[in-house]
């Protein structure tokens, strides 16, 4: 297995302000781009070669990454010129793979957190002889996702949408974002319009008695769709909840990166993780946050489950809790913003003048 096709083309609508200036896979997590976390577990499990699909923002990952020998890997770019959905956008790159016809080659999602067993998904298509394969996870509450029975040898039988009664909830299944496809699969897939893999090449396939295999693999597993979640996952990797070889330094309770200046008394807990450049004033109190490039945090600061874009400023004595800042954002002194609050690119609240919290 030496092939992957990693889609990175969306807009991350969700998580603005996050994604104003930086696409989606490339906001930092746990210290770097969170693209960095799945291309290094995808080399890790023996993959050498994979093709970016990338779209919004397209020119920000190619002078990142270069041609990938940094970490190992051949790496190649295709963009979408209009947006193609997940299947077009497989079907567009299909031309720089070097798979032949019954080779499989692992596809991802540029904005899921795992700790998916890639070898084992691969042992699965291969042992079972399936077209194409899927990572299944479970969940306690399947009414937001698609559904994916399988029978009792793990082969999918159905693509059920999102259920909204408990009769539709037959299973706890759901696609999980990761496949494996024989490369002649990926041709069969309409070039040149919007094909989405989910509503039409599945469930098509699995009506041709295409043989889909489904592989459950319960460990972590988070979708970074929300701001929320993408501070969640920044600080489960960092904490070592969420596997990755890239992490740029010891798990643990906090990581700071080199030239950030931390205040000796601040106290960083949870996963917080503190960016290059950036400054935490005295008696600062981050839990479970990340401050990206350039920030700075003053003196007497509280900070829980929050995002602090790059080159923003929170002022002294200021409660974020739960609290997205965007870039360059400027949150004056004694001001209390919580509850999934969502501060834009560049806004400036004046001090003492906010507070916001949900039984207000």
């Amino acid at each position: 297995m030496t092939e992957a096709i990693l889609l990175v083309g969306g807009k991350g609508t969700r998580l603005r302000p996050l994604t104003v200036h930086t696409p989606k896979p490339m906001v930092p997590a746990a210290g770097v781009p969170f693209l960095t976390h799945q291309l290094a577990r995808a080399r890790a499990a023996g993959v050498e070669h994979i093709v970016l699909a990338t779209s919004y923002l397209a020119e920000v990952f190619e002078p990142f990454f270069g041609d990938g020998s940094a970490l190992g890997l051949h790496l190649e770019y295709v963009t979408e010129r209009e947006p193609l959905g997940t299947g077009g956008a497989i079907r567009n790159v299909a031309e720089r793979l070097h798979s032949a016809p019954g080779d499989p080659v692992l596809i991802f999602n540029g904005d899921i957190l795992t700790g998916l067993d890639i070898k084992a998904l691969v042992d699965t298509h291969r042992t079972s002889g399936a077209d194409v394969s899927l990572h299944l996870t479970r969940v306690e509450d399947p009414r937001a996702f698609g559904l994916v029975p399988t029978d009792d040898t793990g082969r999918v039988t159905a693509f059920l949408e999102k259920p909204q009664t408990p009769e539709e909830i037959v299973t706890d299944q759901i696609n999980a974002g990761a496949y494996v496809f024989n490369r002649s699969v990926i041709d069969t897939i309409p070039a040149g319009r919007p094909v989405s893999v989910e509503r039409e090449t599945f469930p098509g396939l699995l009506a041709d008695g295409a043989h889909l295999q489904g592989m459950v693999d319960s460990t972590y597993w988070l979708d970074l769709g929300t701001p929320q979640a993408f501070v969640r996952g920044s600080a489960d990797l960092v904490l070592g909840r969420a596997p990755s070889p890239a992490v740029p330094g010891r798990r643990g309770d906090r990581l700071v990166l080199a030239t950030a200046e931390v205040a000796p008394d601040a106290k960083l807990t949870g996963g917080t993780v503190v960016g290059p450049r950036t400054v935490i004033g005295a008696g600062a109190e981050l839990d479970g946050s990340a401050v990206l490039e350039g920030a700075v945090v003053e003196p007497g600061a509280v900070i829980r489950d929050s995002l602090i874009g790059a080159g923003a400023r929170i002022g002294a004595r200021t409660v974020l809790d739960g609290a997205v800042i965007g870039d360059g954002a400027r949150i004056g002194a004694d001001n209390e913003l919580r509850d999934g609050i969502r501060i834009w690119c560049d806004a400036e609240i004046p001090a003492g003048s906010l507070r916001f919290s949900s039984d207000q």
